[in-house]
């Protein structure tokens, strides 16, 4: 494997853009002979890989089989969802580049988890616990591989985020836009004229995965995917609202251990050890009375159909998994498969949850519009970058306040271990520096 292309991306900020923000250049393998491009668009409401692909399918193929011939992979899948092929006009099989192709994922969710995407396009399980690359497949986010062509071709480092605008608009409309990192929220919807009434809430991310946010406070960072302005009464946003403590204690009085979270839950559908109902059922006492099942919380891929579909007590499995997920983090702990073999159910084919029914759970149906793309950036005044925008160690600035920057610029080096740099993403003078965040203000 060429080592250079890891050099590259670490110095050029790349890190998935479509997840959590995991350094780009750590996902880099031997042994790897698939590189899958996921334009899966996994959540309802969100159009920001679909524009990307529309506007960029040449530079992304470019940059995804770039990476692919440093690392020594001939085979590259397009993998995108039926109905964003017909948008876009693409045929399962169709070849672009020279050795990429694309592949038709089925219109179910949650077809962006890195593990059902795997099997989807090649068939391959990848193990609890294991990583992709056990299977020698590498993925990367739509827009990280455009981020890597933009950073070979044209020295760019990231400095820019592709993000949708959407939900209840008064305009009925959707946006896709692409903005600098470190904008504010708050300049994005004034400019773009989208209030947030007090009957409404600000979801960043998709409408399943997402979290509520401060419009005034929130910033635009390298893995912010969209901006969702939806009623608070929705299922899809009453459920994040609710306190944890109250969820935790409803599921353990009312939880009738039906099974039925356990039973559609998609991880365990593809063979992982993974049973929501008995992680609801003794939430508070789990770490004692079972270590070992208490541990395989860690197999959440957190689409949340356990609580928005299958629950018929309106609990929450999710929340109480995610809790436990942050305990077992806080003391760095990870499930043990010690041997064990996980084969696919043969009743998945038929437990799947198809996007339109999803919507439709979500409450979210109404607001899934055809979105708009605007090269215009609406107006502001100041960035604020984050030192933490990654998985890892956080970045450490180079600046002060008083300096001078221009686009592009480097303001903070990569921190100790995993770690990427930041960019300055306009030209101006810092204002504000410290370990959390550099804020730069135009001249």
């Amino acid at each position: 494997m060429n080592t250079d292309i890891k050099s590259l991306m670490q110095a050029h900020g790349i890190v998935g853009a479509g997840g959590a923000g995991f350094p780009s250049y750590a996902k880099l393998a031997e042994g790897a002979d698939t590189l899958i491009i996921n334009g899966s668009e996994c959540e309802p409401l969100l159009h920001t890989d679909y524009e990307i692909i529309k506007q960029h399918i040449s530079e992304v193929v470019a940059g995804a089989e770039m990476i692919a011939e440093a690392v020594g992979i001939n085979r590259v899948i397009l993998a995108v969802k039926e109905h964003t092929s017909r948008g876009l006009g693409l045929q399962g099989g169709q070849a672009f580049g020279r050795m990429t192709k694309v592949f038709l994922l089925p219109n179910m969710y949650p077809m962006g988890d890195e593990i059902t995407l795997i099997y989807e396009a090649t068939g391959r399980l990848v193990q609890p616990s294991a990583l992709p690359i056990s299977q020698h497949v590498i993925v990367y986010n739509v827009e990280t591989v455009y981020n890597f062509y933009r950073a070979v071709t044209f020295d760019e480092p990231v400095v820019t985020k592709w993000l949708t605008v959407a939900g209840d608009i008064s305009d009925n409309r959707a946006y896709v836009l692409r903005v600098p990192v470190g904008m504010r929220v708050a300049d994005i919807l004034r400019g773009l004229d989208i209030p947030v009434p007090a009957t409404h809430r600000l979801v960043v991310g998709g409408p399943s995965m997402g979290r509520i946010a401060n419009p005034e406070t929130e910033i635009v960072t390298k893995t912010t995917k969209g901006l969702l302005i939806l009623p608070a009464d929705i299922p899809a946003v009453a459920t994040k609202i609710a306190p944890l403590a109250v969820q935790e204690r409803r599921a353990v009085s009312a939880c009738c251990q039906c099974t039925r979270c356990t039973d559609m839950c998609p991880r365990q559908l593809m063979g992982y050890p993974l049973e929501p109902h008995r992680m609801v059922r003794f939430a508070t006492s789990l770490p004692e009375l079972d270590p070992a099942l208490y541990t395989e919380a860690s197999l959440c891929c957190g689409c949340g159909i356990c609580e928005i579909a299958a629950c018929c007590q309106d609990l929450s499995p999710r929340a109480v998994i995610f809790e436990m997920k942050r305990r077992l983090g806080e003391k760095k702990m990870r499930y043990d498969p010690a041997g064990k073999i996980s084969e696919v159910d043969p009743q998945r084919a038929y437990r799947q949850m198809p996007i339109s029914r999803w919507k439709t759970l979500l409450g979210v149906a109404p607001y899934d519009r055809k979105q708009n793309y605007t090269e215009e950036i609406p107006p502001f005044r100041t960035v604020e970058i984050l030192m933490r925008q990654h998985i890892g160690a956080p970045s450490v600035p180079v600046v002060a306040a008083g300096d001078t920057v221009v686009c592009g610029q480097k303001i903070a080096e990569a921190g100790a271990g995993l770690s990427v740099p930041q960019f300055a993403s306009i030209g101006g003078r810092v204002r504000y520096a410290d370990a959390q965040k550099i804020v730069i203000e135009k001249d």
